[in-house]
């Protein structure tokens, strides 16, 4: 039998039936990745696996460091694709129980259709298989995610971007919408006075207007969001160390904006409050177009200052924080809830101590209004692995409703990644198949169950969303 095989992570007959009847044909709605546009628009032709597979997975390159691969055969110029590829290879046999395995296996599979375990043994003829495919049609980049049934693709969108690429994909649609989402990270970000006016800078160009007032700024924001809103944009995200509900005043808040124009570095006590001023605007802003939003909460970045210097961000050095969350996140909550100005919210942790935090924090805020409308998202970036997606959904069992839950996303910059969510819908599909067989759910609601995987698959996030 091969590795990936049909019953792969099925134990029992109720999880195969449930996976086989119920969740393996539903579309994918993957609501929050980081595709390129632009590689969409231009249905980029990938000149190898390597460029594929290696060219910015940040998770392969965290794991080939751990094992003794040599930055040049990661992220250096000088290598060649086979030997990156090669590297690769070596490395995959060290990967068992790390999600890179199963990963790398299940695209291989679905993919290219390849059988084969990647080992030094295999990689010349998986590398060349695979090469020859990418240099069809079939496997341009538009063709990747079709292959998938890939229903709605949301990417990750600055306020300054114009969309441009998301206007010549719709005025070509290739049978895949792609729609922007909308992450403002960087207009909060005043630690940096130099980076924050650049960024100014280009949000200026935009609408040829000074922003020389943090009211300017939120005029700005409301035109980019009405802008995003008329291109079909849903919804917001929103990265974030820990939440920020401090008190503050109008006027203190302008106070701080100046200080920062005029180059001086706010002190921890200023971002606090303008970090608050700003999450609160913006939300304000989300409730008020209808759409949903999303908070990544927990990530430390770029820990590893020399190699930040050398290679930059967003490279494989961020980590886990440990911030506490749950006092300012239901303080910040409730005054939107009391204002009436609470969309509704995907909250994600990255630590695995804010599990039950954060599912306790959004069912506290649930006000009767739609179903799921605050709601536990899936185990993200370090949590998307098999032991972190089971913990995720027995918390969200245990502490609100899993039949509302949207599921999986990709967070992914790689067009053949959605085999991540058949990975997750086996895992789904494990963990109630296995309560069926122990008797912890009833054999006689099979069909209501099945009706749940379908739900938690696809129709949750499309009623959602309003896709």
């Amino acid at each position: 039998m091969s590795f990936i095989h049909d019953d792969f992570l099925l134990q029992g007959a109720s999880a195969r039936k449930l996976f086989h009847e119920h969740a393996e044909h539903m579309p994918i709605i993957d609501y929050h990745c980081h595709l390129s546009p632009k590689e969409i628009a231009e249905n980029i032709q990938f000149r190898d696996i390597t460029e594929l597979w290696l060219g910015g997975d940040h998770y392969k390159w965290r794991a080939m460091r751990g094992n003794g691969i040599p930055e040049e055969y990661i992220t250096g110029h000088a290598k060649s694709a086979w030997e990156k590829f090669e590297k690769w290879a070596e490395t995959v046999p060290y990967t068992m129980r790390n999600p890179l395995y199963h990963w790398t296996h299940l695209e291989l599979k679905r993919v290219f259709g390849i059988d084969k375990l990647l080992s030094p043994k295999t990689a010349r003829e998986i590398f060349e298989e695979c090469n020859e495919k990418l240099a069809t049609e079939d496997f341009r980049g538009q063709a990747l995610i079709r292959k998938f049934n890939v229903d709605t693709v949301c990417t990750t969108d600055d306020p300054a971007d114009d969309l441009c690429w998301h206007k010549k994909i719709a005025a070509k649609p290739f049978g895949v919408k792609v729609l922007p989402a909308w992450r403002p990270d960087k207009a909060m970000a005043i630690e940096d006075p130099k980076a924050f006016k650049a960024y100014l800078k280009r949000l200026e160009e935009i609408y040829d207007k000074e922003i020389d007032s943090y009211a300017d700024l939120c005029e700005v924001l409301q035109r980019r969001h009405d802008y995003f809103d008329s291109m079909g944009c849903k919804l917001s995200d929103h990265g974030l160390d820990t939440f920020y509900a401090a008190d503050y005043t109008e006027l203190e808040i302008e106070i701080i904006f100046k200080k920062v124009l005029l180059g001086k570095a706010p002190n921890p006590r200023e971002i606090e409050k303008y970090r608050s001023a700003f999450l609160y605007d913006q939300a304000v802003m989300d409730a008020t177009a209808g759409w949903a939003q999303q908070y990544h909460v927990g990530p430390i970045r770029n820990n590893n200052s020399k190699m930040f210097e050398k290679i930059g961000p967003d490279t494989g050095f961020d980590a886990i924080d440990d911030k506490p969350v749950a006092a300012a996140g239901h303080r910040f909550f409730d005054r939107l809830e009391r204002e009436g100005k609470l969309a509704r919210t995907i909250l994600y942790c990255l630590n695995p101590k804010d599990n039950e935090v954060m599912t306790a924090m959004a069912y506290t805020f649930n006000d009767g209004s739609f179903p799921g409308k605050m709601q536990f998202g899936s185990g993200w970036w370090f949590l998307d692995q098999e032991d972190g997606i089971r913990k995720q959904l027995n918390v969200l069992s245990n502490l609100g409703l899993l039949s509302r839950f949207v599921g999986m996303l990709t967070d992914s910059r790689s067009m053949i990644s959605y085999p991540r969510h058949e990975y997750f819908r086996r895992i789904l599909c494990d963990t109630l198949g296995a309560d069926i067989e122990s008797g912890r759910l009833p054999a006689s609601e099979l069909d209501f169950i099945g009706k749940m995987v379908e739900d938690i698959s696809y129709n949750n996030a499309k009623n959602y969303f309003d896709f």
